[in-house]
């Protein structure tokens, strides 16, 4: 299958966010350091690899055919790693095969290109903006659409929070193409079925990438990346840019209110791609912590590091007299934040960011402690570029940042990939562990770490 040829004049077409060509599996992968006993899982990583040539002046960062890159670890071994292709019609068609199973509502040609994880015993990748998730076997084939077993009434996202109290996945979804007026927010059992559904207008069909969730709250981001008609009727497939004159605001709405209780307050202008975490006060505020950028697809319509990069901030929000009080955690640039899954939505001490630098290849991983305000850098070493951190505790124990981050690094010196293991609390050790893999990984979104258990 023929990759897309870089094109230097589009920075998401080449270098390390160029797709691969081939989908590999390599079994037993060698060593370096020791995988601890105590990780039994998949650590799956989505994101686009267009199959087909494109157009590099129009070309987004966001469109392309999503693939999964995943490594197995069990009992201290790796056992595998595989890229697949995630299904989709478009894949079908530039194949020759038949298109996926399962419904497919707004009839959209692509796949899910932006996440991948495991839930009610399944194994899901997903996408914002309409499409329906795709389900995926253990070694990564796609078995075909999954509307959550016919619960889904439309739209999903790439950015479902998952409750670790109750086990309920919330998101908040839009389809610009079919709502323009709404986007809707929805809730999943931990049986994988949606159980309540919330339609919440807008004034204007935002990018709403994200949400959050505290014990009282679900949140929206309602910010000024909006759809463009005249764009999407020009035929950019990403259709969406900054509107200087929108505001920006977040909605709180009560975990079992309606669109007509939200408390909208407003926050500094500009664009979250990512929250890290929020959580409720004694005192009644909610605290957001988030990636912020002064601006968003003003001027780069093809990507989101053309125009500014995220710095990592921290909104106070007063429900009551509708306020929110900026302090600024760490000004240089955060993105692809992580904490520790059993927090979500609740207190929590430790944060985790990949340290994104444009103007070379060096992505340090950086840990946050939001109580001292300290911070601390792993250096992955020169031209070396490491994705999200995603955090994975110690079994049975309850300090928080007891565990490891995983992840799969880019060394732009010899143009391969490996995947990391660092434990969280020492980051003075050095690797815990590396595995070469047979073959570059581009950069991509977001992923998980899915126990053997799901």
């Amino acid at each position: 299958m023929t990759a897309s040829l870089n094109a230097p004049e589009n920075r998401y077409l080449s270098g390390n966010y160029a797709p691969v060509a081939d989908e590999i599996t390599a079994l037993d992968l060698p060593v370096i350091g020791e995988l601890p006993r105590e990780l039994n899982g998949r650590y799956l990583r989505n994101g686009p690899n267009p199959i087909g040539e494109v157009d590099p002046e129009s070309h987004h960062w966001f469109i392309g055919d999503g693939m999964v890159h995943g490594i197995c670890i069990r009992d201290g071994r790796a056992a595998w790693y595989r890229n697949r292709y995630v299904g989709s019609s478009a894949l079908s068609a530039a194949r020759g095969v038949p298109d996926i199973p399962g419904r497919n509502w707004n009839n959209g040609s692509g796949g899910p290109n932006t996440n991948v994880g495991g839930f009610a015993g399944t194994t899901w990748a997903m996408v914002e903006a309409g499409a329906c998730p795709v389900e995926l076997t253990h070694e990564l084939e796609t078995i075909g659409r999954n509307d959550f077993f016919g619960t889904l009434p439309g739209a999903f996202t790439a950015h479902p929070k998952i409750d670790p109290a109750t086990g309920e996945m919330h998101a908040m979804t839009y389809a610009w193409a079919e709502w323009l007026d709404h986007i809707q927010y929805v809730r999943v059992g931990p049986d994988g079925s949606v159980n309540r559904t919330v339609d919440i207008p807008l004034p204007g069909m935002s990018m709403v990438h994200d949400m959050s969730i505290t014990d009282r709250f679900v949140i929206v981001y309602d910010q000024p990346v909006l759809v463009d008609l005249d764009l999407a009727f020009a035929g950019r497939r990403f259709p969406f840019r900054w509107f200087d004159d929108y505001g920006n605001r977040v909605g709180l709405m009560p975990r079992e209110g309606t669109a007509a209780d939200i408390v909208w307050v407003d926050v500094p202008v500009g664009y979250v791609f990512h929250p890290l975490n929020a959580y409720d006060t004694p005192d009644g505020n909610v605290v957001l912590d988030v990636c912020f950028y002064d601006v968003m697809f003003r001027n780069d319509l093809n990507g989101p590091f053309g125009d500014s990069l995220p710095r990592l901030v921290r909104w106070e929000i007063n429900p009551t007299t509708r306020t929110t009080s900026v302090t600024t955690i760490d000004e240089r640039v955060n993105e692809f934040p992580r904490h520790r899954g059993s927090l979500t939505g609740k207190p929590y001490r430790y944060g985790y960011c990949a340290q994104v630098d444009e103007s070379s290849m060096h992505w340090p991983t950086v840990k946050h402690d939001l109580v001292t305000g300290s911070r601390e850098v792993f250096d992955h070493g020169p031209g070396r570029a490491a994705g999200e951190p995603v955090f994975v505790g110690r079994p049975g124990s309850t300090v928080e940042d007891d565990g490891w981050l995983v992840t799969f690094v880019h060394d732009g010196n010899n143009n391969s990939a490996e995947f990391v293991v660092i434990d969280a609390q020492d980051f003075a050790r050095g690797y815990v562990a590396q595995v070469q893999l047979p073959q570059r990984v581009p950069f991509g979104f977001h992923g998980n770490w899915v126990t053997e258990r799901n």
